[in-house]
Formats: structure tokens, C-alpha cells, sequence
């Protein structure tokens, strides 16, 4: 699903945004699109778009030279390394945009995929050598489905799934109705819908409350023979208690886009797991999230412009 983008503002006015380290033609683009102009960081700098990967510390000495700064657009849907930036007293004049919900489609076709890869024991069929005679993989039609977290990227892998028939149930932070699921409960009822599972996806923020989200206690109550994709973050799954249940046979596989450790050392006891299909946090490319993050930035460039709401606003609190 595309997101919606401002178009070029009616009243005449000049309002000057920043790329920061660089200034990549399709970000420009966005910017001046939205009607602003793009200028170099300067004690008049308002408005600032990072544009790559930027340390927490060299965003922070990039605030404290530019007091000006108002606004600032990260490129990333995951905040976490930079909430104490976020969440200081030098940073609270700013208000963070974070990228979420701007690749949901991209990083919900890869879950998609990769549960699919899963059912269908792909995960083991990639290693064979030999011709074989079993029978095996599942329909995901009927079959019980949780999908953890329900932010856009989880609202939009719920949509694909009930295109094939699955049952669906979504554990969120707050027990608000998602389309296409058959049922919707808080995260603390977590540990109530796990048994039934058949396949669960986590597509939850990092914070604190969810960090360790699927432990020795949750891998406790799954039924045997249950899947597990994971295109978060890799810390909301305990690896050794992931690496006990797929030993013991509990847990039949797991799909990781993001591990922890990450990225994950060569020699790492995941990767000889018969059960474990990895790929490298590549849920989504640079070319496919490119138009996705020049919509977002033109979105919010023109409501920032233009006093208008800002789309994913980040909630320094709660962590996302």
C-alpha cells in the first residue's frame, strides 16, 4: 500500500530543510516537491531529514551547534538506538519523526515469504543434496495465525494473510481492532492465544516492555510443531530459549530477518539449525524503500511547512 503524499502547497511561502550527512536526488526531490527549499545546516536550519545511518552521538553535537532545530525525520522505522538522544532534556524542544509505518508493504511481503518458506519446509529442502521421498509441508489456509504488534507493517501482514484463508489474531499494546483479524487483545493476554498458534510473526517495536518478548516462559505454551518468523527486531526473541525449542523438536522452524546478535557471527549455533531460515535483515532494499521514505519526507516536510500533523511522530515514552 502506498502512502499518501502532500501535494504542492496553494499559499506562497519559503521553508528551508536540511539533509543530513547527504543530499540524495529523490530526497531533494521530496523536498522541494513539497514546496520547501533545501539548504545547508545553518543557525537558521528549522527543519532537518537524515538521510543515512548517523550516530547517536554525532546527532546529538549536531543538535547542541543548531538550537534552532524544531523538527527532525530519521530515516528508520526502529528508534531505539536513538532514544536517549530522544528522550533528553537538550533534545526536548524537537519534535522526532521516525519512518514507521512508510515500509509496511516491502518488509510484510518478506514476512509473508518467509512464513510461506516455512510451512513448506524450504528452510531444510535448501540443504539437501538428494532427491527425497517425504511428503511434507502445510497449507496456511485455516491455520491459526499470531501476529504480534499491529503497527502498520503488522497491519498490512494480517491483510496478505487473510487473502489465504488464515485465521488471525493480533497482539497489540492496546486491544483496538485490526481488519482482518478475528480477534484483537492487549499484550498482556499474550500467553492466552500463544497455545493455539500454529504460526506465530512478530512484527512489534523494541522498547523495554517488549525486549525478551518471546521467552522460556511463551515457547513454554506454543503447541508442538509451531513456526516463528521474526521481522522486528531480533532481541524481542530469547535465542537460547529459541535454540532449546527448536532442539527439543517444540518448535518445527523459524524464519529470522533479525537475530541477536546481529548481524549474527559466523560459527553461530542458528546457523546449523535444521529448522532455521535466515536471511540478513533485508526485508527491504534501499531501491524498494527509496520512494517510500521520498513520500514520507514530502508528507511531513509539507506539514511541517505548513503547521500541519506530522506522520510518524515518535513517542519518546513508550519507546517507538
Amino acid at each position: 500500500m502506498t502512502e499518501k503524499t502532500a501535494g504542492t502547497p496553494s499559499r506562497a511561502f519559503r521553508q528551508e530543510v536540511s539533509l543530513y550527512p547527504h543530499a540524495p536526488l529523490h530526497l531533494a526531490h521530496a523536498v522541494t516537491e513539497a514546496g520547501s527549499t533545501v539548504a545547508a545546516l545553518s543557525v537558521a536550519t528549522r527543519g532537518l531529514v537524515v538521510t543515512g545511518r548517523v550516530p547517536a552521538g554525532d546527532l546529538e553535537q549536531l543538535l547542541f551547534r543548531h538550537p534552532g532545530l524544531e523538527w527532525v525525520q530519521l530515516p528508520s522505522a526502529g528508534v531505539e538506538s536513538y532514544l536517549p538522544l530522544i528522550r533528553s532534556k537538550e533534545a526536548a524542544r524537537v519534535t522526532w519523526t521516525s519512518a514507521k509505518g512508510a515500509y509496511s508493504q516491502p518488509v510484510a511481503e518478506h514476512a509473508l515469504a518467509l512464513s510461506l518458506a516455512l510451512l513448506r519446509v524450504l528452510q531444510r529442502r535448501a540443504r539437501e543434496y538428494r532427491w527425497s521421498t517425504a511428503r511434507e509441508g502445510t497449507s496456511l489456509a485455516g491455520l491459526d495465525v499470531v501476529v504480534i504488534g499491529a503497527g502498520g507493517i503488522g497491519g498490512e501482514i494480517v491483510r496478505l494473510l487473510a487473502a489465504f484463508g488464515a485465521s488471525n489474531t493480533v497482539v497489540r499494546r492496546k486491544p483496538v481492532d485490526v481488519d482482518g483479524a478475528k480477534l484483537t487483545v492487549g499484550t498482556e493476554r499474550l500467553a492466552e492465544v500463544l497455545p493455539s498458534a500454529d504460526l506465530v510473526i512478530i512484527a512489534a517495536a523494541l522498547t523495554e516492555m517488549t525486549s525478551g518478548l518471546l521467552g522460556p516462559a511463551q515457547f513454554a505454551v506454543l503447541k508442538p510443531g509451531v513456526n516463528i518468523v521474526n521481522i522486528a527486531r531480533g532481541a524481542l526473541i530469547d535465542t537460547d530459549a529459541l535454540l532449546t525449542a527448536l532442539r527439543s523438536g517444540h518448535v518445527a522452524g523459524a524464519a529470522l530477518d533479525v537475530t541477536d546478535p546481529e548481524p549474527l557471527p559466523e560459527g553461530h549455533p542458528l546457523w546449523n539449525e535444521p529448522g532455521v531460515l535466515i536471511t540478513p535483515h533485508s526485508a527491504d532494499t534501499p531501491e524498494m524503500i527509496a520512494p517510500l521514505l521520498a513520500a514520507r519526507v514530502k508528507t511531513n516536510v509539507y506539514a511541517f511547512s505548513t503547521g500541519g500533523d506530522l506522520i510518524g511522530v515518535v513517542n519518546a515514552a513508550e519507546g517507538y
